[in-house]
């Protein structure tokens, strides 16, 4: 599988304890080039699994490849922040929803409800893969 990595689909896969460890574990298994993703994912990651070393060793051993520069996107994230501004996005959604623009063909991989109200270049779907039943 190729796709891009959320926060929610790298914390369960690093939490045995996670209701979704299964879920995240199986689809791991499946990866077959680095995930794509952004800092500000990396970051929230670290502060909920409260282990900064973790997250970086997903990066380091090739879960997870940063793929995104918020200078270069900062008009396209102010954008997208202006629209969905009634959602109240976090940074890690504007940068996977812009990703997802730059890489029409890779799902996201997530555990957030809120991408399927999400549109990429305004009217687009953005492909999903979730935990069934989620």
């Amino acid at each position: 599988m190729k796709g891009i990595a959320d926060t929610g689909f790298l914390v369960a896969f690093a939490n045995r304890r996670d209701r979704y460890f299964p879920w995240a574990y199986a689809i791991a298994e499946t990866i077959e080039e680095p995930l794509l993703t952004c800092e500000a994912v990396l970051a929230e990651a670290a502060h909920h699994l409260q282990d900064s070393r973790l997250v970086l060793r997903m990066a380091e051993t090739g879960l997870v490849r940063l793929a995104f520069a918020l200078e270069a996107e900062r008009t396209q994230l102010a954008a997208l922040a202006e629209r969905y501004h009634d959602r109240s996005p976090d940074l890690a959604d504007l940068c996977l929803i812009r990703l997802s623009e730059l890489h029409p063909r890779l799902p996201v991989l997530t555990l957030d409800t809120d991408f399927r109200v999400y549109r990429r270049n305004r009217r687009e779907s953005i492909p999903l893969v979730m935990p069934p039943g989620l």
